[in-house]
């Protein structure tokens, strides 16, 4: 099992963050705490790169439901990309792609904030 992790690799116009490991209900306690902290920054928009993401049960999926609530609060909008085949059709399943718009890649998701 990987050690859960949110790395910030880029700020353009937009906050892109890479999460790796499982985000599963040991995790998301910490998961949780490291996306207020990113939210906190300040950046109105946040790209969350989930290609390091190697599991996801129901409670990864709250946590990222709570930082889109979170974001949404503070005035900021937070996005998806990079989703590994497994959890994408998770959130369709689950209809979170409802809620949190997904992209193939962070370019495409960095494009739609205008880089």
């Amino acid at each position: 099992m990987a050690d859960p992790a949110v790395e910030t690799i880029a700020a353009g116009r937009c906050l892109v963050a890479r999460v790796s490991g499982d985000m599963d209900y040991v995790t998301e306690p910490v998961f949780d705490q490291q996306f207020q902290e990113l939210i906190a920054r300040g950046d109105r928009s946040i790209v969350l790169d989930l290609s390091g993401v190697s599991f996801c049960d129901s409670a990864g999926l709250n946590v990222l439901l709570g930082a889109r609530r979170q974001a949404e609060a503070s005035g900021a909008m937070l996005v998806l990309a990079c989703v590994p085949e497994p959890l994408q059709r998770i959130l369709e399943m689950t209809g979170v792609t409802q809620l949190l718009r997904v992209y193939d890649t962070v370019t495409d998701a960095e494009t739609v904030f205008g880089r």
